[in-house]
């Protein structure tokens, strides 16, 4: 059975951030250096997690899959954008928005699983130490890894199938990227149904979530306030204060696009909401964890002093 709809709609038009050709041109120079920027620093963190020995760990692990999928959300989202910024309402097939949507959400679900194994694993780490070897292994990281993508994966697998059976009235889509909120504003009849699946389901992932993420802090927290050494007090904070804010800025705009009433909120500010979470944030995240961590801080001083010596033979 066709899992699709069977309306006349074809294609779609991404009506973009702007209609503005020198806006167009603005914003074109400046998510190109933006997606320049995501790329390099989340390539570098992937890079110096494989060849730095001391950096091989559960942790870094698990940073370099962030840093992939942060990549390929953001090479799913602001490539398109790139092109549609040179091109006036360049249209987009009924299956290339569905695969889009599929992408983004399946990648934006898996990283909100993984900052949630993330934060299991700083449990176990400084709550736990005598016991990380034995719960943390190698084994254990691939399957939870597993876990985050098929979670994603399978969620997002319901959400597109969902979506695209609804029958649609236009093909204008007011955003910049196949996304559920907008495509459900051009559904022919009463979307309401698929509004409370969108709600009930990315609410249980949300909680989900937030169910291991802040139990898990207020453990670590409660355990670096009983520490004696200032050094280990201060290093052990900057590991978790990169990872409590890459999942505030998260979830604050997962929270605010896809269960706060539409109502509540104009097309214009979802855009800028959407362009934070799946543009902005995949830049922030090798910033975020590359300034607050003392350990990729020292990885990365190594290996351009040993590029700086290499250049002086």
């Amino acid at each position: 059975m066709d899992v699709w709809n069977k309306t006349s709609v074809k294609e779609f038009i991404l009506l973009g951030l702007t209609t503005l050709p020198v806006l167009k041109t603005v914003f074109f120079v400046l998510f190109s250096a933006v997606y320049f920027i995501t790329v390099v620093g989340n390539i570098s963190i992937i890079v110096i997690t494989k060849i730095d020995p001391q950096l091989q760990t559960s942790m870094y692990f698990f940073l370099s899959n962030l840093s992939f999928i942060d990549i390929c959300l953001s090479s799913i989202v602001t490539l398109n954008m790139l092109v549609n910024f040179l091109s006036e309402h360049r249209p987009i097939s009924f299956y290339g928005c569905a695969t889009q949507l599929f992408s983004s959400f399946g990648f934006g679900t898996t990283e909100c699983f993984l900052l949630a194994v993330m934060a299991y694993d700083r449990y176990v780490a400084i709550c736990k130490p005598l016991l990380y070897a034995t719960i943390i292994t190698k084994r254990r990281c691939l399957q939870l890894v597993a876990f985050s993508y098929l979670g994603g994966f399978l969620h997002s697998t319901i959400h597109t199938v969902a979506t695209f059976r609804l029958p649609f009235c236009s093909h204008e889509i007011h955003h910049f990227f196949c996304d559920i909120p907008p495509l459900l504003k051009l559904s022919c009849f009463d979307n309401q149904l698929s509004k409370i699946l969108l709600f009930t389901f990315i609410s249980i992932v949300g909680f989900s979530c937030v169910l291991i993420i802040i139990p898990s802090y207020i453990y670590i927290i409660s355990t670096i306030v009983k520490m004696k050494s200032t050094d280990g007090r201060h290093k052990t904070f900057s590991t978790c204060a990169s990872h409590i804010t890459v999942v505030s800025l998260l979830f604050g705009t997962v929270i605010f696009t896809y269960i706060t009433p539409p109502s509540l909120y104009s097309q214009d500010q979802d855009k800028v909401i959407s362009v934070f979470y799946s543009v902005m944030i995949p830049m922030l995240n090798p910033l975020i964890y590359s300034v607050r961590n003392n350990e990729v801080k020292a990885s990365i001083k190594k290996i351009l002093g040993k590029i700086s010596l290499l250049q002086n033979i």
